[in-house]
């Protein structure tokens, strides 16, 4: 395995072009003009990639051709999931359709109980200390009954979860994480059978602070441990919503099903995340800091996080977030009551980059959402491409606003460019630019 880059978790089967035909005339939506190759017969080969919340089925709901989206791959935080852990997320969520983050989820809510019943405490800062070292050395455990047993016994717990064994760095996010490699199908659906895992980072960065011992014979607590949810029911990451909000509510089960924190039940109040273009996560964290919450779990979106880090952390309030990519946080000052389980984009954009570089591309268009986390992963694959060897001419990114009416203008840009490569860092909007790339033969339709 090779530490600081990405090494193979399976054989990666071979890299195929996407091979479509842009000719005058032929596009199903009868504009003739809007062709790469208006007019002319020429075979255009073209790689499209994705990333995080546009790789998953949700994008294919929105596409009704055959093919619309065959081919296409890329990257997001993912391991590969027993069927066990998915049939009981389905028995809480039968409409689940992807499992996208439902692990980190889990797993940040099993690091809060944790740490907590490590403490003896259900105040975050007094158990915020504890979380980093639950994720390194120590004993192995991966479920709570298992971690707790190590707990009261006055143990070192290791926990490795759902989402891959963690091990947290100092700033409290993971120093290596796993990352899947899909691809749709020409049912535009994730094609099960072409996905591959690689590791990105090395278990080396994470912390050698063994943190604080575990109290012993801690008192039933007076108060229970409540938990806050701000993930996202609405806005353009409400696709993500159902697997994380239905990973915290299996981690709950599971935990107290186990006898709780501190002798005491979990208590859940969940809320709303919405979008950054709306207050909506605002409301909900004062909501939730009346209410009493002790941690609470999201967002899912870094930006929504940006807005709402301060009032919690500040409250003295733990967040952690189980999709939060963006490297700001790395060194955000969060009174070190900030964690997440997602990986931070660097080393997502190590893994896309190499999954680009594999597939034989000379030019790289990349379309990115204007938020922290599509312009940080667009400037670290692009930085990855160049020093690996790809001259920065032959790269260009367009950077666009989510909330626009229409992505004409930069699918215009990607069109005159031409790339071997089209990546697409985006959300909800990913569709409607996807669809945009395909009229004007740059995108994945075959």
């Amino acid at each position: 395995m090779r530490t600081g880059t990405i090494a193979r978790a399976t054989a990666l089967s071979g890299a195929a072009l996407l091979a479509l035909t842009a000719c005058g005339g032929s596009d199903d939506s009868g504009d003739s003009g809007g062709s790469a190759s208006s007019g002319s017969s020429s075979e255009k080969q073209v790689n499209v990639y994705g990333t995080d919340g546009n790789m998953g089925n949700a994008l294919g709901e929105d596409f009704t051709e055959t093919g619309a989206l065959a081919g296409m791959k890329g990257t997001l935080p993912l391991t590969e999931l027993s069927g066990d852990f998915k049939d009981r997320l389905l028995q809480l969520n039968p409409q689940l359709v992807d499992y996208n983050y439902s692990a980190e989820s889990y797993d940040a809510t099993m690091l809060i109980a944790m740490a907590a019943q490590s403490a003896g405490n259900t105040q975050a800062t007094a158990f915020g200390p504890y979380v980093n070292a639950l994720t390194v050395t120590g004993e192995k455990c991966s479920d709570f009954t298992a971690c707790l047993a190590i707990i009261k016994a006055g143990g070192d717990v290791d926990y490795d979860g759902f989402s891959g064994p963690l091990s947290f760095t100092d700033a409290g996010e993971p120093a290596q994480a796993s990352f899947g490699l899909q691809q749709f199908g020409t049912d535009n659906k994730i094609d099960d059978s072409k996905t591959q895992f690689v590791i990105a980072g090395d278990e080396a960065n994470a912390t050698k602070n063994a943190g604080p011992a575990p109290v012993a014979n801690p008192p039933a607590s007076a108060a229970p441990l409540t938990i806050g949810t701000l993930l996202p029911e609405t806005g353009n990451l409400a696709f993500l919503g159902p697997p994380e909000v239905a990973g915290v509510q299996l981690a709950i089960n599971d935990i107290n099903a186990a006898g709780g924190v501190l002798g005491q039940p979990i208590t859940l109040v969940t809320g709303d995340s919405g979008d950054a273009s709306t207050d909506t996560a605002t409301q909900t964290v004062d909501r939730l800091l009346q209410s009493g919450v002790n941690a609470i779990i999201g967002a899912a979106s870094s930006g929504v996080s940006l807005t709402v880090i301060d009032t919690i952390t500040q409250a003295g309030v733990m967040q952690i977030s189980p999709a939060n990519t963006s490297d700001q946080f790395t060194t955000y000052n969060d009174q070190n009551l900030y964690f997440r389980t997602a990986p931070p984009d660097l080393l997502q954009a190590r893994a896309l980059a190499d999954l680009i570089e594999q597939d034989g591309n000379n030019t790289v268009g990349i379309l990115a959402t204007n938020d922290p986390y599509g312009t940080g992963l667009a400037e670290n694959t692009k930085n990855n491409l160049v020093s690996d060897g790809l001259p920065e001419d032959s790269i260009q990114s367009v950077i666009y606003d989510p909330q626009a009416a229409n992505y004409d203008a930069e699918v215009q840009q990607m069109t005159e460019f031409s790339p071997d490569a089209v990546v697409v860092i985006g959300f909800e909007e990913s569709s409607r630019i996807i669809q945009g790339l395909n009229t004007n033969g740059v995108g994945p339709q075959r």
